[in-house]
């Protein structure tokens, strides 16, 4: 009797301690449970943030090469434009420097012209003096027209034999001419009758008594007869000399480039 109760003793301690290991051991698989529970979200967690993180390192490296492309096409971009503004600036520094030639020239030119036409009024002050105030004088475009009608000169509008009085008065213009070697003299027959014969004869009489009797240079002078538009008579035009104006504008115009 007493064996028996001391098997069952023993069983019954056996079975406590088997039973109190086994809930021990349920414990510990519900903690382990928990714990791969808690490592498994953590794990998704970072699998997440990886995924997160590949997703943002992908964008940064395409938006990276994105800005290498378009640094690369601005550089690319400005070089062109600062050749292009130095082609510009070459092209505008050319543009004045022409224009600053242009201008010199210019220059040169007006102040020819603005020396003939000083010339020509001191000229017109000087034939006063010289051929009195009552002379018929007159200045245009820098031209100076000293004027006398035929029946002066010829005693009548055909003839062609000077007077007396035509004589004396182109000794006197004789005197402004030799006085102003720097222009050309052209001896101009105005006619209102058509007929340019009898012209013709008027002008190469004033322009021989220049010459034979006077003594003009013959090179200095010319002769012409036109239609005077209702008017006639003899002007003595003494003008720039156009031939060297040219020479000497040309010369100015090589001088300024």
């Amino acid at each position: 009797m007493k064996r028996n109760l001391l098997l069952i003793l023993l069983l019954a301690i056996t079975t406590s301690t088997f039973s109190q290991r086994k809930s021990e051991l349920f414990a510990e698989i519900d903690t382990l449970k928990t714990r791969i529970s808690e490592v498994e979200q953590e794990l998704a967690v970072a699998q997440r943030e990886i995924s997160s993180s590949n997703a943002e390192a992908e964008a940064l490296r395409s938006e990276n090469a994105t800005l290498r492309d378009a640094n690369a096409t601005l550089l690319g971009n400005m070089s062109n434009f600062s050749q292009l503004s130095k082609q510009n600036s070459d092209n505008v520094d050319r543009a004045m420097e022409a224009l600053a030639r242009k201008e010199r020239q210019l220059s040169g030119i007006n102040d020819m012209i603005s020396s003939n036409d000083s010339t020509a009024i001191v000229s017109l002050t000087n034939i006063k003096k010289t051929m009195g105030e009552n002379a018929k004088v007159g200045v245009e475009q820098g031209i100076v027209t000293i004027s006398n009608s035929l029946t002066t000169l010829f005693g009548s509008d055909t003839g062609a034999e000077l007077t007396e009085e035509g004589k004396t008065w182109l000794a006197g213009v004789a005197d402004v001419i030799k006085a102003n070697p720097n222009f050309k003299t052209v001896v101009e027959g105005l006619n209102i009758t058509g007929e340019f014969a009898p012209t013709y004869n008027q002008v190469a009489a004033v322009a021989s008594e220049l010459v034979t009797v006077l003594e003009v240079p013959a090179e200095s002078i010319s002769v012409t007869a036109k239609d005077g538009n209702f008017k006639e008579g003899i002007n003595i035009k003494l003008q720039p000399d156009y031939k060297g104006f040219y020479a000497k504008a040309k010369e100015s115009t090589k001088g300024a480039q």
